[in-house]
């Protein structure tokens, strides 16, 4: 990843919504309070994410396929399985990144606003 100041706004805009998309899903959502609270940074196949979620070996791989691409979660492969585990890098620069878009930035000088503003009405 580019580090955050080499990185346009567009390019950050781009990353939090991919993240948001992927932590968008419940059962994704599900799957990384899983790996985080539950496994303590241990890598577990997916057989006992299928277990503990209630869903097929099949549908864990596809939203584990998905925390991966934004990077979430990594894979390492042990014999036949792969084993996945929380990012915590990734979990780290999720919250900034979740936190830029969170924070709640001063108010606009009402100048500002009637200057932006195409219908010119008190906001």
């Amino acid at each position: 990843m580019l580090e955050q100041t080499e990185k346009t706004e567009q390019q950050r805009i781009e990353e939090q919504a991919a993240i948001f998309a992927a932590l968008g899903d419940p059962t994704r959502l599900k799957l990384v309070r899983h790996l985080c609270h539950e496994c303590h940074g241990e890598a577990v196949c997916v057989n006992y994410l299928a277990s503990v979620l209630e869903i097929t070996s099949s549908a864990v791989s596809q939203h584990l396929k998905i925390l991966k691409a934004v990077g979430l979660v990594k894979g390492e492969r042990r014999g036949y399985f792969v084993h996945y585990c929380i990012n915590p890098d990734a979990v780290g620069h999720c919250c900034r990144l979740s936190a830029d878009v969170l924070t709640v930035r001063p108010p606009l000088g009402i100048s500002d606003c009637e200057h932006n503003c195409s219908k010119k009405q008190a906001c």
